[in-house]
């Protein structure tokens, strides 16, 4: 291993001001985790402080699963426990939180790579994804893993950089300053935008203030960075004309003539088809898995894997090899000619408007969308949640089922501009959803959509109807 590109414990102590409780002051430090039932035997346990506790006072454990050191905060370390631990390496740090967050700024320093910053209201991990199978056909690609992407996931993925020669990071945020705080970690090559929507609206009061949020990702960007924006998103798009001058911008669409664009594009049940020219020369692209939104993904990571002069048949080659990360429009097709849709990951207004389109393509004989609240929307919940309601009726959807308290305002738009209420189910419980599921499945020929944020926990009701 390359020693430049190790931290010690003497790095934690100079940059942290940390005390030394045991150990040896050039001991390595890697694989940090955070979840002492996740600890392996030479990795490095951080005790981060929660609201209602603090996870240092489980170093006990993490120490009898082997790691070689702690970081940790607000604990004594009892004498008896220095002595049997006294080949491990123990540092009292006054934040750990903060601590991980200056060893990664420090990590993200020693590597001269390619770093790709990934945010957005919407689809900011499927774009990940996607970039990374991009990525990974010429380079050894680390990635953010499913949605790690706050002030503790972000600093944790940088520090899981070994022998790597590009990253993918995704960054999230729920507040203004969260994102600028961020991308100062991670200092992009290339910053992406998926989208200006309306997810944590509730925080942020107007999507302008989430495009100001968003934005914020250029602030750590490098002098010669490039910055990739969805041009068909409205808000994104007028700032490309406004402000682009002072940015290397590449754009990427199906609407509005970008850099990237789709021509020809044919959206099918399990799949979607397009062309693209690139210097001259037409490609056809097939990405499999269906949507109008993976379609823009995947023109993204055409966009960043043209910056970086990846050849087209391996961008090609990536796009048709990605993964989605389960609970992101997973399709699974069961017997009696049953597709399930499962996109309970999260939801917000534009993610729902996309799903509800695509299960109207389907040719079922009853296509039905069980929806759920989506949450953090404040003030804006109500109006939100009949939008959907909107998008329901206007894509004649067969048969709406609703799970929750702000849900209920889908079902009410839905039936106020004709839906049949015969055929509109509003619950409080899962259980309720599921049973009704049931009754449904027992006809076949059917397509049921299954969404809602993630605290809703329809993965319940995912698993019960497959029965897995």
């Amino acid at each position: 291993m390359d020693n430049e590109k190790n931290i010690t414990a003497e790095d934690v102590i100079e940059m942290c001001n940390a005390k030394l409780i045991c150990g040896e002051l050039d001991t390595v430090l890697e694989n940090f985790c955070r979840d002492t039932r996740e600890i392996k035997a030479g990795d490095v346990f951080v005790g981060l402080q929660g609201e209602n506790h603090n996870g240092s006072e489980r170093y006990e454990e993490a120490l009898e699963k082997g790691a070689k050191a702690c970081i940790l905060q607000n604990i004594i370390i009892p004498d008896n426990i220095k002595q049997r631990y006294k080949d491990r390496t123990i540092l009292i740090v006054e934040d750990t939180i903060r601590a991980l967050q200056k060893l990664a700024e420090y990590k993200r320093t020693m590597y001269d790579i390619p770093v790709i910053a990934v945010t957005g209201s919407v689809g900011k991990t499927s774009t990940k994804d996607i970039i990374a199978s991009v990525m990974s056909k010429e380079y050894n690609v680390l990635k953010t893993e499913g949605n790690y992407n706050n002030h503790i996931g972000v600093p944790l993925t940088i520090l899981r950089l070994k022998n790597h020669s590009a990253m993918v990071v995704e960054i999230g945020m729920n507040h203004l300053g969260e994102i600028s705080e961020l991308t100062n970690i991670v200092k992009p090559t290339v910053a992406v935008i998926t989208n200006i929507g309306t997810a944590h609206i509730g925080n942020l009061g107007s999507r302008h203030n989430i495009l100001k949020a968003k934005l914020e990702i250029l602030e750590g960007l490098q002098s010669d960075g490039k910055v990739v924006i969805n041009n068909d998103n409205d808000l994104l798009h007028d700032w490309v004309l406004s402000e682009s001058g002072r940015y290397d911008v590449v754009t990427f669409g199906m609407e509005n003539i970008s850099s990237v664009m789709a021509y020809n594009t044919k959206l099918m049940e399990d799949r979607s088809t397009y062309n693209i020219d690139v210097k001259g020369k037409t490609y056809s692209v097939d990405i499999r898995i269906p949507g109008n939104h993976f379609v823009l993904n995947s023109l993204c990571a055409i966009a960043v894997g043209r910056i970086f002069n990846i050849d087209m048949q391996n961008i090609l080659d990536g796009i048709r090899s990605f993964e989605l990360t389960k609970r992101r429009m997973q399709i699974e097709k069961i017997e009696n000619n049953i597709t399930i849709i499962n996109d309970c990951y999260n939801a917000n207004y534009d993610s729902m408007k996309s799903s509800i389109e695509y299960l109207a393509t389907l040719s079922h004989n009853k296509r039905i969308a069980v929806l759920g609240d989506m949450l953090e929307l404040g003030e804006y919940s109500e109006r939100l949640h009949r939008q959907v309601g909107t998008d329901v009726y206007r894509n004649n959807i067969d048969i709406l089922i609703t799970v929750g308290t702000q849900a209920k305002f889908i079902a009410e738009e839905a039936e106020d501009l004709g839906m049949d209420r015969r055929n509109i189910y509003v619950f409080d419980e899962n259980n309720q959803a599921i049973i009704k599921l049931q009754d449904f499945m027992k006809e076949g020929n059917l397509a049921i959509l299954i969404k809602a944020s993630n605290g809703m926990g329809f993965q319940e009701i995912f698993e019960n109807i497959c029965n897995k």
